[in-house]
């Protein structure tokens, strides 16, 4: 192959990558969010949920027809279950999850499955000025309740009850 043909095939490629990836942002994005053990097995956290440090989850964008992944990295939390994504490209009309892969916590590893993934956007194209996003936390069921969670379950009724 000729230099120049050799030159063009790199040019191409290098537009291709560029355009998977996205623009390349003066600051990278920082995804963060938690993972938690339901303790009560209720589906969303309560006063005795606890954090699981080591639990891994993924970042996974998805082209706009959601038929092919273009994006994917993996992170673990720390001690307080939180985690950070940092991200360097603007990921446009991609759509991008923080998705629960695996808990280290032999007690608390079924997947909740309306707090399986957290839909998170990743590009300044849509009116958000900062390069902070939240995600959702996400959470595994314990396998079994903690035996406070009948009273504090009802103690949130009756809470809810007087409003």
């Amino acid at each position: 192959m000729s230099k120049c043909g050799a030159l063009l095939l790199f040019a191409l490629v290098s537009v291709l990558a560029a355009t998977a990836l996205g623009e390349k942002l003066p600051e990278p994005y920082k995804v963060t969010g938690k993972v938690y053990c339901d303790t009560c097995r209720c589906g969303f956290e309560t006063n005795v949920t606890t954090y699981i440090h080591g639990a891994v989850v993924e970042l996974q964008c998805m082209d706009e027809t959601h038929t092919k992944v273009v994006f994917r990295n993996e992170t673990v939390t720390n001690k307080g279950g939180k985690f950070t994504f940092v991200v360097s490209y603007d990921h446009g009309d991609q759509y991008c999850d923080v998705v629960l892969k695996r808990s280290p916590d032999k007690s608390c590893k079924i997947v909740d499955p309306g707090r399986d993934r957290a839909r998170v956007i990743v590009t300044n194209s849509n009116g958000i000025n900062s390069y902070h996003r939240y995600a959702n936390n996400m959470g595994f069921f314990a396998d079994r309740a903690l035996p406070i969670c009948g009273k504090l379950l009802k103690y949130y009724l009756h809470f809810d009850d007087d409003q």
